[in-house]
């Protein structure tokens, strides 16, 4: 299945083609394309260069690993998640190493490199699923996370699988058709609200 996103504007094949499947095939990823994602994810910028990140990993091939992540998942994530190879969870570090001063920066840093993962993994064929749904208590208890570090997101991450193995409403979203606000209503210019003019 592909689902390329209806731009107001040209833009890379890589986002325009990406985008979050909820059927994934059991087929493991190969350790050297998974090195390469967090190596992407390695090389994302980051204020003063801070790197406020770090990954939590686990393929299926290594069961409790995998299960001790799933069971982090909200319960309506695990269903689809299941067959997918591989579980990954970012964290930020939620001060800065430099001088121990929170760093206001670092969730969107930890996103930044997400995002280079995600790019990563589109241009080797692979897909990636964000989530917002799990226990981020229950992950720092589970994985023994230090204070001062903050879990982020959950992603399942493997290749794209036949939607038919979905339950029926999980079908239904995933054919749903992307979309996204146009850009005048989130693009401004002189002040708040006033769109640009190119975003009309």
């Amino acid at each position: 299945m592909q689902k390329p996103a209806e731009t107001q504007y040209p833009i890379h094949d890589l986002i325009r083609d990406r985008w979050s499947p909820l059927a994934f095939d059991s087929k493991p990823v190969e350790p050297e394309k998974l090195g390469s994602l967090l190596e992407a994810a390695r090389w994302a910028a980051s204020s003063y260069n801070e790197q406020p990140w770090a990954f939590v990993v686990a393929t299926k091939e290594d069961t409790d690993a995998f299960q001790a992540l799933f069971n982090c998942l909200a319960e309506g994530n695990q269903p689809w998640t299941q067959d997918a190879p591989v579980l990954l969870l970012s964290v930020a570090k939620e001060q800065f190493s430099r001088n121990g001063k929170p760093n206001r920066h670092a969730a969107h840093d930890v996103g930044m490199a997400n995002a280079n993962l995600v790019l990563q993994a589109m241009s080797m064929g692979l897909y990636c699923h964000m989530m917002a749904g799990f226990e981020p208590q229950k992950a720092r208890h589970t994985l023994g996370i230090p204070e001062g570090w903050d879990p982020l997101t959950m992603m399942a991450v493997g290749y794209l699988g036949d939607a038919k193995t979905l339950s029926e409403d999980l079908q239904k979203r995933e054919g749903a058709p992307r979309s996204r606000k146009p850009l005048d209503e989130f693009i401004f210019t002189g002040k708040w609200g006033e769109a640009a003019s190119f975003a009309t």
